[in-house]
């Protein structure tokens, strides 16, 4: 089975909030603007997807790019050759 999160395609990204009334278990959707999905079930998971979920902020490619392998320079003397 693929590690990789499903691609969405079709629907707009955001975030939906489903059971807030009392005796009912909080569940959460965001579709981040890069289409992967995230569920968060109950009310602490879904407090930290509100906390870590941003519109038109994508998470997912910051982490990319910090995990992108650092290339390094080398700095060339002139003077001394």
């Amino acid at each position: 089975m693929s590690e990789q999160p499903p691609l969405v395609t079709g629907i707009p990204a955001g975030l939906t909030i489903r059971g807030l009334d009392r005796d009912q278990t909080p569940t959460a959707d965001w579709l981040c603007s890069c289409r992967r999905h995230e569920r968060a079930t109950g009310r602490t998971a879904v407090q930290q997807l509100l906390a870590r979920a941003r519109a038109g902020v994508c998470p997912h490619r910051e982490e990319q790019a910090v995990l992108a392998p650092v290339i390094p320079i080398r700095r060339i003397d002139r003077e001394a050759s």
